[in-house]
């Protein structure tokens, strides 16, 4: 098979036509499958170890419309499999679930979402399942942190919301050596501007609620790697605790996927624009983002990644009262935590995205205060600075 580009993949891939045969991808809103005798429904159900075998059972674990959506991205990622969930954070869990146990060890980036940091601390540490964050961008602490229980290193690159960029391959090597397994949140990015396997992580986690969507509609989440025991065990727990996509949110998910290279390409450069400018603004202190030549891992960004992403973060001299007037002030831009969408959106993290976490924690990842984070979408450059500028006069 002739090898495509990524906006073509992003369009075609994964796509297969019932027998009426539909342009658009069909949207499977059933339950469960007819079978045509007990002896093929036995099959089904029994399966084997592994991936799913071709024909679908129950929605919870095998549909069409996932199907298709679970190989486009996989296609996109140069993976070989994928397994969708019901969001960013469920592909977290089935993830840590399928490869931990009692007693084992997590090195996790101290710069991961908030949620991200609950389910190790809160959740996964009452199973017996112990954490050690650790600099994103250090790796020398990632090496100090291993333990011979170790079993997973977990990182979000570009992290959110400040940007910290890890070194991939780097990471690889350190987990291939302690036998651990190295997962990394490829959700800012996207396929478009990373592809984590390609660098050595063994599983790429998605929050397709994100840009993958690019348009604020749906939930959803992945994980992908290419065959063998860790997709085995993902599969295996997604079909037994369900934390299941539904057909609709994929359906939403692969329409939102067909557009993905030229938004993610169009928001990244607006991005870019809108970081040098608020670089020149007297009120903001700092601007976190991996595509200005000022940013600290500016040169590693740019070999792992194809542009700088959509997310701008910056400090506001003045602590919060000074981060809340300029989200306030805005007219134009959205007050919500997400991101990803073709709108663009505004939150403060340390009370938002990050508002969970202990005060210590924030301040170990950077979060301050007067961190406001942009999630630059598809207006016209102008308006969004503009909006800002009210709050920073």
């Amino acid at each position: 098979m002739a090898k495509r580009s990524l906006s073509t993949l992003g369009v075609r891939a994964g796509t297969v036509r019932s027998q009426f045969n539909e342009h658009s991808e069909a949207l499977f809103l059933t339950s469960s499958f007819v079978f045509d005798n007990a002896a093929q429904a036995a099959e089904r159900f029994t399966g084997g170890p592994g991936l799913p075998s071709p024909g679908f059972v129950y929605s919870r674990f095998t549909n069409p419309t996932v199907a298709m959506l679970q190989d486009r991205l996989a296609a996109l990622e140069g993976a070989e499999a994928c397994v969708a969930t019901a969001s960013g954070m469920s592909a977290i869990l089935a993830t840590s679930m399928a490869l931990l146990k009692a007693g084992d060890h997590v090195v996790c980036s101290n710069a991961v979402f908030g949620a991200t940091v609950q389910l190790y601390v809160t959740i996964l540490a009452r199973f017996g399942v112990e954490t050690t964050f650790v600099s994103p961008t250090r790796v020398e602490e990632w090496q100090r942190a291993l333990r011979p229980n170790t079993k997973l290193l977990f990182l979000e690159s570009p992290s959110n919301p400040l940007g910290e960029v890890s070194d991939i391959a780097a990471l690889s090597a350190l987990a291939k050596k302690a036998g651990a397994a190295l997962v990394v949140d490829n959700a800012l990015c996207t396929p478009i501007l990373q592809r984590p396997l390609e660098l050595g992580a063994d599983l790429v986690i998605h929050s397709a609620t994100k840009y993958l969507d690019g348009q604020g509609r749906v939930l959803g989440g992945a994980v992908v790697g290419n065959k063998g025991p860790a997709m085995e065990a993902v599969f295996g727990f997604l079909r037994t605790a369900g934390p299941t996509l539904s057909a609709f949110n994929a359906w939403v998910i692969l329409k939102g996927m067909e557009t993905l290279e030229i938004r993610m390409l169009a928001q990244s450069e607006r991005a870019l624009q809108l970081a040098r400018w608020l670089e020149k603004q007297p009120r903001v202190s700092r601007v976190y983002y991996p595509g200005l030549e000022s940013h600290p891992q500016h040169a590693l960004a740019m070999r792992q990644q194809r542009t700088g992403g959509a997310v701008v973060s910056f400090d506001v001299k003045g602590g919060r009262k000074a981060a809340w007037k300029v989200i306030d002030s805005t007219t134009l831009i959205s007050i919500t935590g997400n991101l990803g969408d073709v709108r663009t959106t505004i939150t403060h993290p340390a009370t938002t995205t990050h508002g969970r976490i202990t005060p210590e924690a924030r301040a170990a990842a950077g979060i301050t205060d007067g961190l406001v984070r942009v999630a630059v979408g598809l207006e016209a450059v102008e308006d969004i600075k503009a909006d800002l500028a009210r709050g920073l006069s």
